[in-house]
Protein backbone atom coordinates (compact mmCIF):
# COMPACT_ATOMS: atom_id res chain seq x y z
CA UNK A 1 0.00 0.00 0.00
CA UNK A 2 1.09 3.83 -0.61
CA UNK A 3 2.76 5.01 2.31
CA UNK A 4 1.73 8.18 3.54
CA UNK A 5 -1.98 8.06 3.24
CA UNK A 6 -4.45 9.36 5.62
CA UNK A 7 -7.84 8.59 5.96
CA UNK A 8 -9.82 11.29 7.29
CA UNK A 9 -13.66 11.17 8.32
CA UNK A 10 -16.38 13.44 7.92
CA UNK A 11 -19.91 12.23 9.16
CA UNK A 12 -21.12 15.63 8.50
CA UNK A 13 -20.63 15.21 4.84
CA UNK A 14 -21.39 11.20 5.21
CA UNK A 15 -17.70 10.79 3.74
CA UNK A 16 -14.32 9.40 4.21
CA UNK A 17 -11.86 11.54 2.31
CA UNK A 18 -7.82 9.93 1.38
CA UNK A 19 -5.36 12.36 1.13
CA UNK A 20 -1.22 12.15 0.47
CA UNK A 21 0.80 13.91 2.45
CA UNK A 22 -1.17 17.24 2.20
CA UNK A 23 -2.73 16.14 -0.94
CA UNK A 24 -6.71 15.22 -1.38
CA UNK A 25 -6.90 11.77 -3.41
CA UNK A 26 -10.55 11.13 -3.52
CA UNK A 27 -13.15 9.86 -1.35
CA UNK A 28 -15.86 7.27 -0.53
CA UNK A 29 -19.53 8.92 0.08
CA UNK A 30 -21.68 7.01 2.53
CA UNK A 31 -24.61 7.23 4.48
CA UNK A 32 -25.45 5.61 7.81
CA UNK A 33 -28.47 4.53 9.63
CA UNK A 34 -27.34 3.09 12.97
CA UNK A 35 -25.17 -0.17 12.05
CA UNK A 36 -25.69 -0.28 8.83
CA UNK A 37 -23.68 2.04 6.46
CA UNK A 38 -24.65 2.34 2.68
CA UNK A 39 -21.39 2.83 0.47
CA UNK A 40 -22.76 4.91 -2.57
CA UNK A 41 -19.06 6.07 -4.33
CA UNK A 42 -15.93 6.20 -4.84
CA UNK A 43 -14.50 9.07 -6.44
CA UNK A 44 -10.40 9.57 -7.10
CA UNK A 45 -9.34 12.72 -8.59
CA UNK A 46 -7.99 11.74 -11.83
CA UNK A 47 -3.80 12.41 -11.73
CA UNK A 48 -4.41 9.22 -9.09
CA UNK A 49 -6.23 7.12 -10.97
CA UNK A 50 -5.04 3.45 -12.04
CA UNK A 51 -2.33 3.68 -9.55
CA UNK A 52 -3.79 2.23 -6.67
CA UNK A 53 -5.36 4.75 -5.05
CA UNK A 54 -9.05 3.46 -5.11
CA UNK A 55 -8.15 -0.13 -3.85
CA UNK A 56 -6.10 1.87 -0.60
CA UNK A 57 -9.20 3.85 0.22
CA UNK A 58 -11.48 0.97 -0.01
CA UNK A 59 -9.46 -1.02 2.17
CA UNK A 60 -8.87 1.97 4.43
CA UNK A 61 -12.54 2.17 5.00
CA UNK A 62 -13.60 -0.91 5.45
CA UNK A 63 -10.99 -1.91 7.88
CA UNK A 64 -12.42 1.12 9.84
CA UNK A 65 -15.91 -0.24 9.70
CA UNK A 66 -14.77 -3.73 10.49
CA UNK A 67 -13.24 -2.10 13.93
CA UNK A 68 -16.99 -0.37 14.38
CA UNK A 69 -18.66 -3.75 14.08
CA UNK A 70 -20.78 -2.49 11.18
CA UNK A 71 -22.29 -3.78 8.43
CA UNK A 72 -22.22 -2.49 4.50
CA UNK A 73 -24.31 -2.06 1.65
CA UNK A 74 -22.78 -1.14 -1.74
CA UNK A 75 -24.14 0.76 -3.94
CA UNK A 76 -20.71 1.43 -5.97
CA UNK A 77 -19.37 -0.64 -8.94
CA UNK A 78 -16.02 -0.40 -7.73
CA UNK A 79 -16.50 -1.26 -4.28
CA UNK A 80 -18.95 -4.02 -6.03
CA UNK A 81 -15.62 -5.21 -7.59
CA UNK A 82 -13.24 -4.57 -4.85
CA UNK A 83 -15.22 -7.44 -3.02
CA UNK A 84 -14.89 -9.61 -5.67
CA UNK A 85 -11.32 -9.60 -6.01
CA UNK A 86 -11.17 -9.90 -2.02
CA UNK A 87 -13.55 -12.18 -0.12
CA UNK A 88 -12.07 -11.85 2.69
CA UNK A 89 -14.37 -8.05 3.36
CA UNK A 90 -17.70 -10.40 2.14
CA UNK A 91 -18.42 -11.18 5.93
CA UNK A 92 -19.13 -7.24 6.16
CA UNK A 93 -21.99 -6.95 3.78
CA UNK A 94 -25.78 -7.15 5.80
CA UNK A 95 -26.89 -9.78 2.79
CA UNK A 96 -24.46 -11.79 1.74
CA UNK A 97 -25.19 -12.81 -2.06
Amino acid sequence: MHQGLRLDHDPGRGRYALWHGSTYVGFIGYQREGDLVTLQHTIVNEEFGRRGYARALVTLVLDQLRTEGVRIVSECTYIDGYLDRYPEYKDLLATQA
